[in-house]
């Protein structure tokens, strides 16, 4: 019988580096975007829609990403994807030269107040392209899939995660920092578009391409072959990537229970992402310095709580389990938010942290063992889109919402929260997703 080589072990170094330093580009502008926008004429809705502009492109451009890197190699989609990354800087970056001029002006009960100028325009802009190109993530979860065994994943995008929370304690600090210099937020801008020249050369120049898509196990011998002898060829039927394409992929046992459980998380998290900055500025009257050292602090804890103690958890209890415990934590961190103390937000985001930790790369080891490497990408370009939705309906409804409820809008990710731990219950027990 003809035997099979082990695969190729690939270092996860280099992906967990470029994770990192696409997350520093991207954290090191969150803090003070907020207070751009409001600048630049906007308000919490327009805030909202900004980020729901990079979500609605990226439901368009993760999928078909998703399916180029199951074709064509992870390697050159992720090039292709920091590229068009940094173009949007570049964009953002010219939007920052532009002089404020009203384009529209608004004044409306349900809507609020609010100008669009020029500069605001072209942030959109900006936004949008980079969300076309913006399946970096899906594609760099289909890659760690692709060079981990099964066993290994949880622990693995529990590094990932770790990788991009450092990004996120080192960018809003960095932000702070720049920040407050005499050129504004121009220069954050700058070392956001220096960071994604970065990411881009790592990625040409240090990153293996994965071995996506082959044969893993030695196919059985037919009856046929045995009979006649070893004269006879074996002949394999390769399912294709392309014959697994489109809505058929949702046909994968498990997939539509995960995908609604990665879309009410991403939902839950976008509410409280718009509504928390907003909340911090207005009602608790943070200062752009505390709200990067809270995004530095939250970071951090997440990074503890991924990396040493999910190691250790995920030795001693199924994915699915730390799914469970973690959405019940995370379900109860937001409920922390609701008040204007500091002392109640930071003990929110340690528990944040916590449950954060445990359950988010559970979901995505589960996620990864629902395909075999050949429709990885298009599994995780699924997923793609699946967030996406949730942010466009996160960021645009927690805006609104948000002029409403104030501090309520945590309740609400919340109990969206506490779904996806009763939903948890219906996975699977079984060993290929624990």
């Amino acid at each position: 019988m003809a035997t099979v080589a082990p695969p190729v072990r690939v270092s996860i170094f280099p992906i967990l580096t470029i994770n990192f330093v696409g997350t520093l580009g991207f954290s090191i502008v969150l803090p003070f975007l907020v207070f751009l926008v409001t600048r630049l004429g906007g308000n919490a809705l327009i805030y909202g829609v900004m980020g729901a502009t990079y979500s609605f492109f990226q439901l368009i451009g993760a999928p078909i990403l998703g399916r180029w890197s199951d074709r064509y190699g992870r390697k050159r989609i992720l090039l292709l994807s920091q590229l068009g990354t940094l173009a949007s800087w570049g964009i953002f970056l010219v939007a920052l030269s532009l002089p404020v001029r009203t384009m529209v002006d608004v004044d409306s009960k349900l809507l609020g107040a609010f100008t669009i100028t020029v500069p605001l325009f072209v942030l959109f802009l900006a936004r949008a392209f980079d969300g076309l190109t913006g399946g970096n993530v899906s594609v760099a979860n289909a890659y760690l899939a692709d060079i981990t065994p099964e066993a290994e994943r949880g622990a693995t995008f529990g590094k990932m995660a770790v990788s991009a929370n450092l990004g996120f304690i080192v960018g809003p600090a960095l932000a702070g920092l720049l920040g407050a210099t005499a050129m504004g937020e121009t220069l954050p801008v700058l070392a956001a578009l220096g960071i994604s020249v970065i990411a881009a050369i790592l990625i040409a120049t240090a990153l293996p391409e994965s071995p996506a898509g082959q044969i893993t196990v030695d196919p059985e011998r037919t009856n046929v072959s045995q009979v006649l002898g070893p004269d006879q060829k074996e002949c394999y039927r390769i399912r294709r990537a392309e014959q697994l394409s489109g809505l058929r992929i949702l046909r994968l046992p498990g997939l539509p229970l995960i995908l609604t459980l990665h879309f009410l998380v991403f939902l839950a998290f976008n509410l409280f992402y718009i509504a928390f900055p907003v909340h911090a500025a207005t009602a608790m009257e943070w200062s752009l310095t505390e709200v990067g050292i809270f995004f530095s602090a939250l970071g951090l804890m997440m990074a503890l709580v991924q990396g040493p103690v999910l190691s250790w958890a995920s030795k001693r209890w199924t994915d699915r389990m730390l799914v469970l415990v973690g959405s019940a934590l995370l379900a109860v961190s937001f409920t922390f938010f609701t008040r204007d103390h500091t002392a109640s937000i930071y003990g929110g985001a340690a528990l944040l942290a916590v449950g954060n930790g445990l359950m988010w790369p559970s979901l995505l080891a589960i996620l990864s063992k629902t395909a075999d490497s050949s429709v990885q990408g298009a599994v995780q370009g699924f997923a793609g889109s699946s967030s996406a939705v949730a942010s466009i309906a996160g960021l645009i409804v927690g805006g609104l919402l948000y002029g409403v409820l104030n501090a309520g809008v945590f309740v609400l990710a919340s109990i969206l929260t506490a779904g996806v731990v009763i939903l948890s219950f219906a996975l699977p027990r079984s060993p290929a997703i624990s």
